[in-house]
């Protein structure tokens, strides 16, 4: 993919940190070198090499120069400690191990303790250190290692899941995988040669991986790579300053995008300045209050998608021309997907199951998980453990995830219903409900929320006896600060289950 686009725009840009640019043909001969070099320290088809840096230049030359030697990457997290480093390096028996400078110590301690790892790359390493030097290695290989050839069919890259229902575990993305993802997501957006993507999400998450840098390098499209979004002038100026014409990001910037009145903002509100063309929002909920608001004040189409890394990861999107609030719109191309119910039969339009998905773009499995995947992967199905259901157009709309379902009385609750109704709330800004145990009641509905100033929780408790059934009402509503979070900004329910679990242990019946 690199090298046809290189072929195509040698001396086009492909990447931008800061003030620095890197061409195609730059890309391509730095990636070929260092190869060359991961080469000579033994890494070859079917090891694994782990990336654990942040968005930079040095994290995509690793990627591409891994996987031109039949390698597979492994993407950790940079926000994990050590330790949660250390099961990823372990159970993927990961070969080489290349960090950032910050990381350099408790890079070395696990380097120290973990059999399979044999190198350590260091951007830049320190002085005086043991580890190896990334740019040395680059420059001391002037070879051009072109690449191993790959049917398509080996892992191109492990990506630990997040970990939200249990342990993390490596879905294995093949070249074709990704490739299917990339192919099926360039018709969708229309992406083309002139488009410049903003990267602000991270990279070891393959949300950002495929939609951030694959899709934009298969179209020989420049990627402006950031590693935060705070302090967001420096985003606004980014966007104006390359051109953007993608902007991804989360629900959560989104959110605060469509509430700000900070001045600086107002030209990227003026729909003759801004370049952005297309918003797409993906790795969590998008609520249709957002939605709207967003579209009406800055004036371009914001495409809601759904997936899960286990899918490459893009299993839908709002199509450009009919998009729908709440929905996260229509299977890819070449992708099925359908709502089944507990033994596997399919469900009509309008009525809730499991979403499980078919297509080219699934995975090949979990690493050295053999069970996990038989339990996942049925039949070619990939079933995804989320809720939801088909309008009449076939538009997909997610009710929740299954193991999050609450059951009240023998009664089912989809905890999305009560975040969507929430959120239609002008006084909420962020809202989640679990299930919680009530030693009386058994299971019920509790609302955890972040109010815009403060709530009047009469007022709001009125309000959702007013818009639900009696028995999917939250049994109480709990204000927070914050709601804690992923590094891609979906709402961790289990950190919430997990601090107010004894809240109706001791208490007398209501």
């Amino acid at each position: 993919m690199l090298d046809a686009s290189n072929s195509r725009f040698p001396k086009r840009t492909a990447l931008v940190f800061g003030t620095k640019k890197v061409t195609y043909k730059e890309l391509s001969s730095t990636t070929k070198r260092l190869a060359a070099g991961l080469s000579g320290l033994g890494v070859s088809c079917g090891d694994k090499a782990a990336i654990w840096l942040p968005n930079s230049p040095e994290f995509v030359y690793s990627f591409f120069a891994v996987t031109r030697l039949g390698a597979a990457a492994v993407p950790i997290n940079t926000m994990l400690k050590r330790e949660e480093a250390h099961f990823i390096l372990e159970d993927s028996r990961a070969k080489v191990l290349i960090v950032s400078i910050d990381k350099y110590e408790d890079a070395q301690n696990l380097l120290s303790r973990i059999d399979s790892l044999t190198s350590l790359i260091c951007v830049p390493a320190p002085a005086g250190s043991n580890a190896l030097d990334f740019y040395a290695l680059i420059r001391d290989n002037q070879e051009l290692f072109s690449g191993n050839r790959l049917s398509g069919g080996e892992a191109a890259q492990i990506v630990y899941t997040s970990g939200t229902t249990g342990k993390p575990k490596g879905a294995i993305l093949t070249h074709e995988n990704i490739l299917s993802n990339v192919r099926a997501a360039s018709t969708v957006f229309g992406v083309h040669s002139r488009d410049v993507f903003l990267c602000i999400l991270p990279l070891f998450h393959s949300f950002a991986s495929t939609v951030c840098l694959f899709l934009p390098l298969y179209n020989g499209a420049a990627v402006v790579l950031m590693r935060a979004v705070r302090p967001f002038k420096r985003v606004v100026r980014a966007v104006f300053k390359n051109r953007v014409s993608i902007f991804v990001a989360v629900p959560a910037l989104y959110n605060i995008l469509a509430g700000t009145k900070t001045p600086f903002l107002k030209l990227f509100l003026n729909a003759l300045v801004n370049p952005v063309r297309l918003y797409v929002s993906g790795a969590s909920a998008l609520s249709a209050k957002v939605w709207k608001k967003f579209e009406q004040r800055f004036r371009r189409p914001l495409l809601e998608g759904y997936g899960l890394t286990e899918a490459s990861p893009v299993v839908s999107v709002n199509p450009q021309n009919k998009r729908k609030p709440d929905s996260v719109g229509l299977a890819l191309p070449g992708v099925e997907i359908k709502i089944t119910d507990k033994v596997g039969k399919t469900l009509s339009a309008g009525e809730v199951g499991e979403i499980a998905v078919r297509g080219p773009n699934v995975m090949a499995g979990y690493y050295n998980h053999p069970q996990e995947t038989a339990a996942v992967i049925r039949a070619g199905w990939l079933y995804t453990g989320d809720l939801g259901k088909f309008d009449s157009d076939g538009y997909l709309y997610i009710v929740g995830r299954l193991k999050e379902m609450i059951n009240v009385r023998g009664l089912n609750v989809y905890p999305r219903e009560i975040e969507d109704l929430l959120y239609e709330h002008s006084g909420i800004k962020e809202a989640a409900v679990i299930g919680l145990e009530h030693r009386h009641r058994g299971e019920v509905p509790v609302a955890v929320v972040v109010a815009e100033g403060k709530i009047d929780e009469h007022e709001l408790m009125m309000y959702l006896r007013r818009n639900l059934a009696s028995y999917k009402v939250p049994l109480k509503v709990i204000s927070r600060e914050s709601l804690p979070k992923n590094a891609t900004g979906k709402v961790l329910k289990r950190e919430l289950v997990e601090a107010y679990k004894d809240l109706f242990q001791k208490e007398a019946v209501a």
